[in-house]
């Protein structure tokens, strides 16, 4: 799947992300919770050394309750890490974030200081509504479109506690292809980026997997489809979709599907487990050690010298 993830503004946001790290206390990373892992920075980790972090798994009315609570587990294995699931309609439980945040941070007893944290998320994940909610004003722009952040701003949010924005940031690739998928389903990615049938597709053979007994409800199927493609037409019958002749339009259903998935129409849907990551991990580990070893054959052999 090709796809234009890294557009040439969000090289200078990590750029002013890195330099602004040194003054920084605390990281609060906003992950949807429908995609836990696929919307992580697989860069913070590296970036933030041994700075706490919270991770926020917005979008969780949206996601599968059991399989956030699985999520929540797995990465609070990683150490200094702690987990909320939140949503916009739990303004409450967000200002909790606050306080947590200066639970994590070690200070000098009896030493008034000033709490730097900084807020990190992918684009179109829910950052700048947690914003706002935290700051009890509109501060922040939001919107369905992805990039809606475009550049890094200082928040005061108490007396103490200040709270430093970053645009939505991307890295430069995605290794795991799964990943770039549900991404582009989430919504992370602009839609003039893709195909929506290819993305649609993906979400089809998904859905009848793990979900199947939702997608038929919604979908009002006598019997579950035996592939995505058997998904996608009946949908567009369903739902009118259709070309002269009879034939079902796909663009048109692969729209429909995305946006009932997204809008969580189809119900409470994670598009990933930690089980399925982490088979994926060691799938693409393989493969990444197949390419360096397949590339220092090649460099072996044009240092190669002949000798008459």
């Amino acid at each position: 799947m090709a796809i234009h993830w890294y557009p040439g503004h969000m090289h200078k946001a990590n750029k002013e992300i890195k330099e602004a790290l040194s003054r920084i206390d605390l990281i609060i990373e906003v992950l949807d919770a429908r995609i836990p892992y696929s919307s992580q920075n697989p860069l913070l980790s590296s970036l933030r050394g041994d700075k706490p972090c919270i991770k926020v798994l917005t979008k969780s009315d949206l996601a599968d309750p059991d399989l956030t609570r699985q999520w929540q587990s797995w990465l609070e294995q990683e150490q200094g890490v702690k987990t909320l699931a939140l949503t916009t309609e739990q303004p409450d439980r967000m200002r909790q974030l606050i306080e947590l945040s200066r639970k994590m941070i070690a200070r000098l007893p009896g030493k008034r200081q000033i709490y730097n944290t900084m807020i990190m998320g992918i684009p179109n994940v829910g950052k700048s509504s947690l914003i706002n909610i935290l700051a009890e004003r509109i501060i922040a722009k939001t919107g369905n479109e992805p990039a809606v952040t475009k550049s890094q701003q200082r928040i005061n949010l108490a007396n103490d506690f200040v709270l430093y924005d970053t645009p939505g940031v991307l890295w430069p690739k995605v290794e795991n292809e799964p990943s770039m998928y549900r991404l582009a389903v989430s919504g992370a990615v602009k839609d003039t980026a893709y195909e929506y049938d290819d993305i649609a597709f993906f979400a089809a053979e998904y859905l009848l997997e793990a979900y199947p007994d939702s997608t038929m409800q919604r979908y009002q199927l006598e019997q579950l489809p035996h592939n995505e493609l058997e998904l996608i037409e009946a949908i567009g019958r369903k739902r009118g979709c259709l070309r002269a002749g009879g034939r079902v339009d796909l663009d048109k259903a692969s729209k429909i599907l995305l946006s009932e998935l997204r809008g969580g129409t189809l119900g409470r849907i994670t598009l990933e487990t930690p089980k399925m990551i982490e088979k994926e991990l060691i799938t693409l580990q393989a493969k990444l050690e197949a390419e360096a070893n397949s590339k220092s054959g090649k460099r072996k052999k044009k240092k190669r010298v002949y000798r008459p």
